[in-house]
């Protein structure tokens, strides 16, 4: 499911809002999200998972072409775990 996806089913659920305002609604929650794991801060959704960042050191690498040893710097990936309820649906439970 994509982000238009996701707020046409939202519209379609819930006939009395306008689709500019349930669009706004869904930006902002990503934003709020966003912004929150950029600042190195743990998003926490109860049932559904949580959103954190992890720091990877730097390392070296190599070239899969060449062969050739390249330094990777330092970087910081997003991390998602699911929670317990999202498991046990996703499992049949």
């Amino acid at each position: 499911m994509i982000r238009s996806e996701l707020v046409q089913k939202l519209v379609d659920d819930n006939p009395h809002l306008y689709q500019r305002d349930v669009e706004k609604i869904v930006n902002t929650v990503f934003d709020e999200i966003v912004e929150a794991m950029a600042a190195g801060d743990r998003v926490e959704l109860r049932g559904f998972g949580a959103f954190s960042v992890k720091k990877r050191d730097a390392r070296m690498g190599r070239n899969p072409r060449t062969g050739e040893s390249v330094p990777v710097a330092e970087k910081h990936v997003p991390f998602f775990k699911t929670g317990k309820l999202l498991r046990e649906r996703l499992n049949g439970k």
